[in-house]
């Protein structure tokens, strides 16, 4: 199935068919009465006297070839409450053969900044299907037509949001491909193949990173037949020399555990231990379609956790990109290994005005928080609050969770600077946090976001369908928008 949009000033072709109109929170129809003949104003006046006036939409079947669909508009909307109607909507007409919808734009009431462009995108993300490996796919056709003198998007609004959806999408792909496809080989491909797109992309393959030193992304990796990378995305938007914005994202691109071997139940939903790196590869390539006016920076680590001669064991100390050691007691903590020597790379070599870090790092945040809200953990103030404001303004909520000193002896091993898991018991997610600023060195802004519950939806979400979220690309989108550009 797949969804084609079109905006245009007049109607073009038949707009006697299925009619989308806007109405009040009351669902008062009187100022439709020029769209409906007499007789379909008296017929849906007539039902919604008998109805829910608290519902969102009605869906009138007037015969065979002509709907009316009305949308009540509700006082007081936020941005993301548009998007769960756009959303809702799609919902109502997903169904049956072709169809083609005409949306008038001059019916929407009320002043709400960006209405239709909200809505659309609403619909849009919630239309995401991933079936790449259906052989037999559903070939059906929504058409919407938007017409109307009134509320339309701009051009550059219109750019924007297509740029969103683009990266967010891209993110639900990655995430959604099986391990036996996105090893880390074709990752660091495809990511090479955003060039096209305006980014700077930089790989650096296990040679290079045995060079570096990276010891502790190279020891989850040497398992695997397949390669480890470090892959660098570079954004220069700015037109001065500003310090980047930098993102960084956890890339297993299947997580057995290692020796420390996970359940066989649900192992297979491994494949999307690197959302936290999709994220950021969505986000650089929205940033960069849309042509943000940023620098900015986006770096992913990419593993394969396997099971193998040459795999890490319980107990091997590495040495990592910081010079500090490392004693890794469980191999299924593989994640905060990788993401340590990003961290130092990314704080060392670009001197970021932040750094946000993104994983599906701990099953004990889905412990804390379940599938609603993702971890935050800081140490900066400010921009935590930032974070947490833009994910309230986009639906993709975060709630802040302790840092604080007196975890760090939690993580003291007696053979090595540190270890990579707590064995007393307890706040799992607030330890896996406090070992990655282990690694944050010169004091830069850093936030580290455990998106475990949120990168993939087992029944679906307003905005998405059952399988990846994309969680984090719309977040920072917004969090650049709104504060840094």
């Amino acid at each position: 199935m797949s969804i084609n949009i079109n905006l245009s000033n007049k109607v073009s072709g038949n707009p006697s068919a299925n009619v989308v109109l806007f109405a009040d929170e009351k669902f008062n129809i009187n100022s439709l009465k020029k769209y409906l003949s007499s007789s379909e104003f008296s017929y849906i006046n007539d039902l919604l006297k008998t109805s829910d006036l608290k519902k969102n939409i009605f869906l009138f079947e007037l015969n065979s070839k002509r709907k009316i669909v009305l949308i009540s508009i509700k006082k007081n909307l936020k941005s993301f409450d548009v998007e769960n109607l756009g959303s809702e909507f799609y919902g109502r007409i997903n169904y049956g053969k072709n169809s083609e919808y005409f949306i008038n734009s001059d019916t929407i009431v009320g002043k709400y900044e960006n209405f239709l462009s909200h809505f659309l995108h609403g619909l849009k993300l919630k239309s995401y299907e991933f079936n790449k490996y259906k052989t037999k796919k559903e070939t059906r056709l929504i058409t919407i037509n938007v017409f109307g003198n009134k509320n339309k998007p701009s051009s550059q609004n219109q750019l924007n949001f297509k740029a969103l959806e683009e990266g967010t999408f891209y993110a639900r792909d990655l995430v959604s491909e099986p391990g036996n496809i996105l090893h880390p080989d074709e990752y660091a491909k495809r990511i090479s193949s955003l060039k096209k797109d305006g980014l700077k992309i930089s790989i650096y393959d296990e040679k290079k990173l045995k060079k570096l030193g990276m010891n502790a992304l190279l020891g989850v990796g040497q398992g695997s037949i397949r390669g480890s990378y470090l892959v660098t995305m570079e954004w220069n938007g700015a037109k001065n020399n500003s310090k980047p914005l930098a993102f960084i994202g956890k890339g297993v691109c299947f997580d057995t555990g290692g020796y420390s071997l996970k359940p066989a139940k649900f192992m297979e939903d491994m494949t999307y231990d690197m959302a936290g790196s999709a994220a950021v590869v969505g986000l650089m390539k929205s940033l960069a379609l849309r042509k943000a006016k940023i620098n900015a920076v986006g770096v992913v680590g990419l593993v394969e956790n396997m099971v193998s001669g040459n795999a890490q064991r319980p107990g091997d100390i590495v040495k990592s990109y910081s010079g500090k050691t490392i004693e890794v007691l469980n191999t299924d903590a593989e994640g905060r290994l990788v993401l340590a020597d990003a961290i130092t790379f990314t704080e060392k070599k670009f001197k970021p005005k932040f750094m946000i870090d993104l994983a599906t790092l701990t099953g004990a945040i889905i412990v804390s928080l379940g599938s609603e809200y993702a971890g935050l953990f800081s140490n900066d103030d400010n921009l935590s609050k930032q974070i947490l404001s833009a994910g309230e303004k986009v639906e993709e909520k975060v709630w802040r969770m302790p840092l604080h000193k007196n975890y760090d002896k939690l993580m003291n091993s007696k053979n090595a600077d540190m270890q990579n898991i707590n064995y007393v018991g307890g706040a799992g997610s607030t330890t896996a946090a406090q070992f990655l600023q282990r690694f944050v060195l010169n004091k830069t802004p850093w936030a580290h976001l455990d998106i475990a519950g949120m990168a993939f939806s087992k029944y679906g979400g307003a905005l998405n369908s059952r399988g990846a979220t994309g969680f984090g690309v719309r977040l920072l989108n917004k969090l650049i928008e709104e504060y840094y550009e």
